[in-house]
């Protein structure tokens, strides 16, 4: 078993940051490979990034590429996805995902594990 809780959400305005953490426990948590994924209202789960281990296999989203940036401290089994130069289209719940056989993934459905989700609103 793996729990992920995420924090790190808000309001923020267009151009501005904030830094999403998830926090890890289990006894395979410090094992996986950790992705961050988003859901705005009506749409699908959209892929942002995802890290392994051993942070050898980094992986961005289009939508994230350039803006985001996912780090992982595996010392205290911490993941963060820093989010910068926000726009309105960013506004999402965003979740972290534990991926338990691989380096990490672009799809949802090879994560094993799911956090409840942060509320992410980009809004002047």
């Amino acid at each position: 078993q793996v729990q992920l809780v995420e924090s790190g959400g808000g309001l923020v305005q267009p151009g501005g940051s904030l830094r999403l953490s998830c926090a890890a426990s289990g006894r395979t948590s410090s094992n996986s490979a950790v992705g961050w994924f988003r859901q705005a209202p009506g749409k699908q789960r959209e892929f942002v990034a995802s890290i392994s281990r051993s942070r050898t296999a980094i992986y961005y989203g289009d939508s994230a590429k350039g803006r985001f940036t996912i780090s992982r401290d595996n010392a205290k089994n911490m993941v963060y996805l820093q989010l910068n130069s926000l726009k309105p289209e960013d506004t999402a719940v965003y979740y972290c995902a534990a991926d338990l056989d691989s380096y990490g993934s672009r799809l949802a459905d090879d994560y094993d594990y799911w956090g409840q989700g942060t509320q992410v609103t980009v809004s002047s």
